[in-house]
């Protein structure tokens, strides 16, 4: 009689002690990883190169719609009938292709930036998991979604979730903005 009282007031104690800690809580700005990784710079690159290659497309598209419709506005009234029609027709038939290029260009643009962000998205993951289950952390917030932390009762991962993707020191959101101006006016001259 006197172990088994013994042995229950040790998991008394062994439970009264775990509560006592309480749960431990974490927060990471997950978007400002995915954004700053490097990965993510190769992923930009390639929708860039991928939404100019539809651009170019679309407007060589468009310039061969306006030379068509220029076409037929001057000479439709020397074309007989059968060549109007005929004019007409491949007219309409430039723009269903523009209508069709676009609505397939966009759903090929969502898919590849699917595809490209995936293993982004489950790096970042696996290490903001990885850290957590290191320290004993029973929940990790995302930051960046959350109205309010008590960073007083919630252990901010974010800079150790940098660390372990290589996410240069210096690297911010307000850095990796200018970046991105500085590509966006060196590509418009």
């Amino acid at each position: 009689m006197k172990k088994l009282i013994i042995i229950a007031a040790a998991f008394l104690f062994i439970g009264a002690a775990a509560s006592a800690q309480g749960p431990k809580f974490a927060h990471v700005n997950f978007n400002e990883l995915v954004q700053l990784m490097p990965e993510m710079d190769s992923a930009r690159v390639q929708m860039d190169a991928s939404q100019k290659e539809i651009q170019d497309t679309y407007q060589s598209m468009i310039e061969e719609f306006n030379s068509k419709y220029a076409e037929y506005g001057e000479k439709q009234a020397t074309w007989t009938q059968s060549v109007r029609e005929s004019k007409e027709r491949e007219i309409q038939s430039i723009q269903a292709r523009i209508q069709e290029f676009e609505q397939s260009s966009q759903q090929d643009l969502a898919q590849l930036q699917n595809t490209l962000m995936a293993p982004i998205y489950q790096k970042a993951q696996d290490v903001v998991n990885n850290l957590a289950k290191a320290q004993g952390f029973i929940y990790v917030f995302d930051s960046s979604q959350l109205l309010y932390i008590d960073e007083s009762q919630s252990t901010n991962l974010t800079q150790s979730a940098r660390e372990a993707l290589n996410i240069p020191a210096g690297r911010t959101m307000e850095s990796l903005q200018a970046e991105l101006q500085t590509k966006a006016q060196a590509a418009q001259q």
